[in-house]
């Protein structure tokens, strides 16, 4: 099965791939390695703000960051035109918590798991999972990745 009839059979309807907020590209191919920025939780047009540890419970950090990788996967769509040819190799996730939360990995899951869901087998991969302080917006958590196109 294709990776978008995957996609429509789980009821999945990626976002518009997301222009840059800032002095940077949404991503960077080089050989068959490609690199996507750091994506943040949207949802209805509007960032997905709060901070695990304060009121913003784990399994609303694991439905933003399920809201990341949905994001990921349309940016490499964008910049790979055919999804069946992508494997994902490492995910970076940032989740904006307090001091003395320590869930992170948890909270990554979200995305984690979408990849699977999505890839099969090409969507396991190696992962971070990292508290920050704050984040950018007030964002409750942002993933980057490292996709590999064949």
């Amino acid at each position: 099965m294709s990776i978008e009839a995957r996609l429509n059979e789980l009821g999945i309807a990626l976002p518009d791939a997301a222009a840059p907020a800032a002095n940077y590209v949404p991503f960077v191919r080089t050989g068959n390695l490609l690199y996507v920025s750091g994506q943040v939780p949207q949802q209805d047009g509007k960032l997905v703000v709060g901070q695990l540890g304060a009121g913003y419970s784990v399994e609303d950090g694991k439905a933003a960051a399920r809201l990341c990788g949905l994001s990921l996967i349309a940016q490499v769509r964008k910049a790979s035109g055919d999804l069946d040819k992508v494997r994902v190799l490492k995910l970076n996730g940032f989740v904006n918590a307090t001091a003395d939360f320590g869930e992170h990995p948890a909270v990554i899951n979200g995305a984690s798991d979408l990849m699977v869901e999505v890839f099969g087998e090409k969507g396991r991969h190696a992962r971070s999972a990292v508290g920050s302080s704050s984040l950018p917006f007030g964002v409750a958590v942002e993933v980057e990745g490292i996709f590999e196109i064949e």
